[in-house]
């Protein structure tokens, strides 16, 4: 007999039930019969996924059948291999997220210079938002840029959000915001882990989490660093505790003692911000110990390649730098080519211009000491995680890193992720099962929404969207550089079969060869401006942006320099604001510090229904997409976003077809078939997602029907007869089903915790990105007790192969002609330690951030990034260097109970009660120094803004010695906005924060600033 973890329970639960009254004289079985039925004789039961954190974490919703047909009760899933049935604080209150008075139930309008709401009806709304969008796009399209290019947009259009959408709610969205013509298209990604993909995608080829959260029991040790996996990604942490179980060293390297500190092997403080300057000197303590794992340094890693000659780094600054421009010619860090433009290397590793060599004369200046007087952490610390985490060097010991929002919101977020993946590379971690470098994302689909293209640079899949210069579809279809080496896979040569069948998903039988499939109708972004959040409330600020949705979004709370946010909402023509709750966004005109009738802001309010509510699937961090079901109707009228999405787009399909308007072809020939019987259908959406064939073919010796599911992306065609709304997502409904809702639990043949049958994940179901790496060169594993994969016979067997070309290397050692290098998304097939794709440099260097304690850096010259954006509005301040008006270093984080700015959380009354004020943590020695008691109210202030906070007095933090400088942390949590509680006495941190980011991606620096905290 097969009986299921959860039926287990059961049987175990009544066993011992029975055991207990029996040995009493009682028989309770009818109780217990009848307790049982009360909760699911008259209920529904529906599985779901968590709408929090990015761990993915199953839930049971029982739906009552009769009376208001609303949630009974909501708990975790035994059945679900994640979480087991755990939930954390977030997860378990998930029933009085639904059921909450607190909700919008109706659409509300708030007229121009208006002091109320008024409740209007969802036509009214409907029809008025598309009213209002036509009139704005009409007016501000832009047909041709200056230089006379065709460009097909409009800038007075922007839209924010959103993660929490189904992945098939993003594709639709993304459709319908590109088919208006907007390039200012941006999402909580930008927020929280833009850094990690441009970092990820530069060493690797892929910006995505390299592992998954099951994975992290097979590691050694688990560096969590620029993370508190137990505080913000807490049911991840049971696989980190497995680990430890097992004999796994646990590492936390943090400003600030935390929850993850406390179940700590090792703790090390550090100053926030100086991760390169920490990494940094773990690089040099491999390089000369010899610790790095060889056979992979050399044959995996662009370790042996030569540098052009005129590459350097000196004071600070690297080859090709501009001041007047400050930006680098990236030609001065290109590899030599030999005559038949191959990459030249050395196998020998002496060369003094191969990478390898250049990677140890930059790091050679981050000895301990220099290290511990950056970041105040102490040598002997220093050394202790040193030692403790490259011991994973060995072939058969991996490494794991989780980090998340500590690491990825600074000047210089890109280049410390890229510090740690070099760690990886050097020491063989990755591809490895216990290995890699694992971004923890903070939002239930934000992974999905952004391999989904909610962001204005790309298309989904990622996809570069095209410039101005790229007029014809040929010049975006040849644009990827291809290698000469016959070793390099070099996948990025597919790409014109991904943007064809995403054209042919955009616009369906319209996009024809004839019209380039329709990529005239798309808009085209500027070459070198940049459409990112910061820019977007940049130019919002100066007026030049009239309509705003807010989806899913509270940028009144969640973007930097928030006071600057708020007075660019004021400057708005119109602004649509979708979400559960009224929020700081929405309701912005009467916040604090505004006036209502000096406000012109048109705003609609839309009430969406919460994730539990509608169906549709959501990836996790660990790229597992995951089908979630509906268990009770949308509470009131609310909806779900799809149907909203859906009718606002016949809507303006209707109009733009009755009044005409400027350039409606995009519009009107949008592929917008997404309904069944009159409601908007997930599984219409995740069938284009995957792809479809548009007529018959023949693909090898395969022969495929019109109408029928693409089995995978090496089906896809540059022709039009495949159309395929994400290249990545395609295998995960073909004509054999739905994947994302499978649930068998079986394991695979290696026994690592894969559950390849359960769920799906991108790309082609692989759990491991990069595993072909975890292989020596004949195709055996590095670590035999924990293999993820293995060459038997002909074939891999174990997780999905990273590519399926066979090993390097015949059983007898000999070349084998192919053979591919592991790396199959990088240009030449390796992981890069030397990075020469990114503006600010192709190894990590230490800067300091845009505010800092210390007036010199001490490891070079150049005090901050030279390449870090700026902006001069009247708003965008920064405090000077070393400032007695502001001379404590400040960092934000979250507590587990509040999530984001608090908007999910904040409004439900169990959750706030557990943490019903913002508060700031400071040391002992602070403390006494200002005057201040644990308890107090006190007022934490930048150069930008201040806010009301009660004093924490903690051992967590400890002041620290930076440069001969003593020097005292803070930190305050950003979960808090003035709307909930109803006090509008707890604000959001991001009032003090700063207008800037990081040189790559623009994502705000929030993690580091200078503040001063006083008595109230």
């Amino acid at each position: 007999m097969k009986v299921s973890r959860r039926g287990f329970l059961k049987i175990s639960g009544a066993v011992a039930a029975g055991m207990a009254v029996g040995s009493m004289g009682f028989d309770l079985q009818p109780v217990k019969v009848h307790a049982q039925m009360l909760k699911t004789r008259y209920a529904k039961e529906t599985t779901t996924i968590c709408c929090y954190c990015g761990v993915g974490c199953g839930a049971l919703v029982h739906t009552s059948k009769k009376g208001d047909g609303r949630i009974i009760n909501i708990e975790g899933d035994p059945d679900h291999v994640i979480n087991r049935g755990a939930l954390c604080s977030k997860g378990a209150a998930l029933k009085g997220l639904a059921e909450n008075t607190n909700r919008l139930l109706n659409p509300m309008y708030r007229a121009p210079f208006s002091d109320k709401w008024e409740e209007v009806s969802w036509d009214w709304a409907i029809d008025r938002i598309a009213q209002r969008v036509k009139k704005t796009r009409d007016a501000s399209f832009m047909k041709r840029n200056a230089a006379g290019q065709v460009v097909n947009r409009t800038e007075a259009i922007a839209s924010v959000g959103s993660a929490a959408f189904d992945n098939e709610e993003c594709w639709i969205y993304q459709a319908l915001m590109r088919a208006l013509g907007l390039v200012y298209i941006e999402h909580q990604a930008r927020l929280c882990h833009s850094s990690t993909v441009a970092a990820l995608a530069e060493s690797f080829g892929r910006g995505a989490m390299t592992n998954h959260f099951i994975d992290m029991k097979n590691s050694d040790c688990i560096l969590v660093m620029g993370s508190n996996a137990a505080e913000t990604h807490p049911i991840s942490f049971k696989w980190v505790t497995e680990a430890q179980r097992k004999g796994a060293t646990l590492i936390s390297v943090d400003p600030r003692f935390t929850r993850t500190s406390a179940k700590a092997d090792i703790y090390a403080p550090l100053r926030s911000g100086t991760d390169v300057a920490f990494l940094g000197g773990m690089i040099r303590y491999i390089l000369e110990n010899g610790l790095y794992h060889k056979d992979y340094v050399l044959h995996y890693t662009n370790a042996t390649l030569l540098l052009n000659p005129e590459y350097r780094f000196e004071k600070g600054l690297f080859a090709g730098f501009d001041p007047k421009t400050r930006k680098y010619d990236q030609s001065k860090w290109a590899f030599q080519l030999d005559a038949e433009e191959k990459p030249k290397r050395d196998m020998s590793l002496k060369d003094p211009l191969c990478v390898f060599n250049q990677l140890k004369k930059h790091y050679s200046r981050y000895d301990l000491k220099t290290v511990s007087s950056v970041t105040g952490t102490s040598e002997a610390d220093l050394l202790a995680v040193y030692k403790a985490f490259t011991a994973t060097g060995k072939p058969d010991k991996a490494g794991t890193i989780l980090y998340a929002m500590g690491w990825t919101q600074h000047t210089i977020g890109v280049q410390i992720i890229r510090t740690m993946t070099i760690v990886q590379l050097l020491l063989g971690n990755i591809g490895m099962a216990g290995g890699g470098v694992n971004a923890l994302r903070g939002e239930s689909n934000v992974q999905g929404s952004t391999d989904h293209a909610l962001l204005y640079h790309i298309y989904p899949g990622y996809l570069g969207v095209p410039t101005a210069k790229a007029q014809k579809l040929a010049d975006i279809l040849s644009r990827r550089p291809k290698s000469k080496d016959p070793l390099s896979l070099n996948w990025w040569q597919n790409e014109p079969k991904y943007i064809v069948s995403f054209l042919k998903a955009m616009f369906g039988d319209q996009a024809t060869a004839e019209n380039e499939f329709g990529y005239p109708w798309m808009p085209k972004l500027e070459d070198g401006k940049a459409y990112s959040w910061l820019d977007l409330f940049d130019e919002m600020y100066k007026g030049s942006i009239k309509g705003l949705f807010a989806w899913g979004m509270n940028p009144a709370c969640s973007g930097a320099n928030s006071n600057k946010t708020r007075k660019a909402l004021a400057n708005l023509e119109w602004l649509v604001n979708v979400n559960l709750f009224d929020n700081e966004t929405g309701s912005f005109w009467k916040g604090p510090g505004m006036k209502p009738g000096d406000i012109g802001t048109e705003v609609f309010m839309l009430p969406a229904c919460v994730s539990v509510e509608k169906e549709g699937s959501i990836t996790n961090s660990g790229r597992w997409m995951q089908w979630r079901y509906a268990g009770p109707n949308p509470l009131g009228n609310s909806r779900p976003d799809g149907d909203i999405i859906l009718e606002l787009g016949l809507k303006l399909k209707e109009i733009y077809q009755k009044e005409g308007g400027v350039f409606p072809d995009p519009i009107l020939n949008l592929k917008w078939d997404y309904m069944s019987q009159g409601k908007y259908d997930p599984h219409k959406v995740a069938k284009i997602i995957n792809g479809t064939f548009t007529r018959d073919v023949k693909i090898g010796d395969k022969e495929f029907k019109a109408g029928k599911q693409v089995p995978s992306f090496a089906f896809l065609q540059a022709d039009g007869s495949t159309a395929c709304g994400n290249w990545i997502y395609s295998g995960s409904y073909t004509d054999a089903g739905n994947m994302a809702a499978r649930r068998k639990t079986n394991d695979a043949v290696n026994q690592i915790g894969l559950y390849p049958e359960f769920a799906w994940a991108w790309p082609v179901n692989r759990r491991i990105l990069y595993n072909r790496a975890s292989v020596d060169l004949k195709g055996q594993p590095f670590d035999a007790k924990r293999w993820v994969m293995k060459w038997e016979g002909d074939k891999w067997i174990g997780d999905i192969p990273d590519g399926p070309a066979p090993p390097l290397a015949d059983a007898q050692g000999n070349p084998n002609p192919n053979g591919k290098h592991p790396f199959i998304m990088t240009l030449h097939g390796f992981g890069q330690l030397f990075g020469p794709g990114l503006k600010d440099g192709p190894f990590p260097e230490h800067y300091e951030a845009m505010e800092c304690p210390i007036e010199k850096n001490p490891l070079s010259d150049q005090l901050h990034s030279p390449t870090v954006p700026m902006y001069a509005s009247a708003a965008d301040q920064f405090a000077a260097t070393c400032d007695p008006k502001y001379p404590y270093v400040c960092s934000t984080y979250r507590v587990s109970e509040h999530w984001q700015t608090g908007l999910m959380t904040r409004p439900q009354p169990w959750l706030l009660e557990l943490q019903p004020q913002v508060f700031v943590e400071m040391s002992e020695e602070l403390a006494k120094l200002k005057n201040i008691q644990n308890g107090e109210r006190v007022i934490v202030s930048t150069v930008r803004g201040s806010l009301e906070a009660t004093a924490i007095v903690t051992k967590r933090f400890r002041p620290m010695k930076i440069a001969g400088t003593l020097v005292y942390p803070i930190g305050l949590p950003y979960n808090y906005g003035w709307r909930w509680p109803a006090s509008g006495t707890e604000e959001s941190a991001n009032l003090l924060t700063a207008s800037t980011g990081d040189s790559n991606t623009r994502i705000p620096e929030t993690k580091t600033f200078m503040a001063n905290v006083s008595k109230k």
